[in-house]
């Protein structure tokens, strides 16, 4: 069982799938996607590093890209840095696909499931930087137990976070922001450096 018990059965991301797919997203889909996706059934390499064909210096996770604007961004401007991005929103890995077929990044490895299966597979201490960048708020109060932000989430990011790695995490709507505050400072992992 992985360290959020029964966290499967709890989403915190809303639809799967939402317009149909142009023929070259369905392709890149087909054809790009398998050759970038991790394999949560192999253990993780000793080295994160040994994912890409090229040397790099660093890994930086980030959980829930949307459209992949950030992260295809952030591996183009850092070629030396190795990406593992999760989303589960089947359109959004298709238009990343698009940006990485588009610019030939080789920098990109991508989960196209909950993140929290990924924080379950990685080895301790093995990422350096992580972004969250306006994660679904689940405004209603009934739905606050989906937030992604959460001890669990949190519990499990300082695990596979390196001693000094930075958390990133980005929202626009003031109670997320409060009760992500309070859930980094109650849980003690993590410094405040803003």
């Amino acid at each position: 069982m992985s360290a959020y018990g029964k966290h499967m059965l709890l989403r915190t991301y809303g639809r799967r799938k939402g317009h149909r797919l142009s023929p070259r997203k369905t392709r890149l889909m087909d054809e790009l996607l398998p050759r970038l996706r991790l394999d949560l059934e192999a253990p993780p390499p000793a080295s994160l590093a040994k994912l890409f064909a090229r040397p790099v210096s660093q890994i930086w996770l980030e959980i829930g890209f949307g459209a992949g604007e950030h992260l295809a961004w952030q591996a183009a401007a850092n070629p030396d840095i190795g990406f593992i991005g999760c989303e589960p929103f089947i359109n959004g890995v298709a238009a990343l696909l698009g940006e990485i077929d588009t610019d030939g990044l080789a920098n990109i490895r991508i989960w196209d499931g909950d993140a929290r299966e990924v924080l379950d597979w990685l080895g301790d201490a093995s990422l350096d930087r992580v972004f969250i960048l306006y994660p679904d708020p689940w405004p209603k109060t009934r739905h606050h137990k989906r937030r992604l932000i959460s001890p669990q989430t949190l519990d499990a990011l300082a695990r596979v976070m390196k001693p000094g790695a930075q958390l990133r995490i980005g929202s626009d709507i003031d109670d997320y922001v409060r009760a992500t505050l309070e859930a980094v400072f109650a849980g003690g992992h993590f410094e405040w450096l803003a």
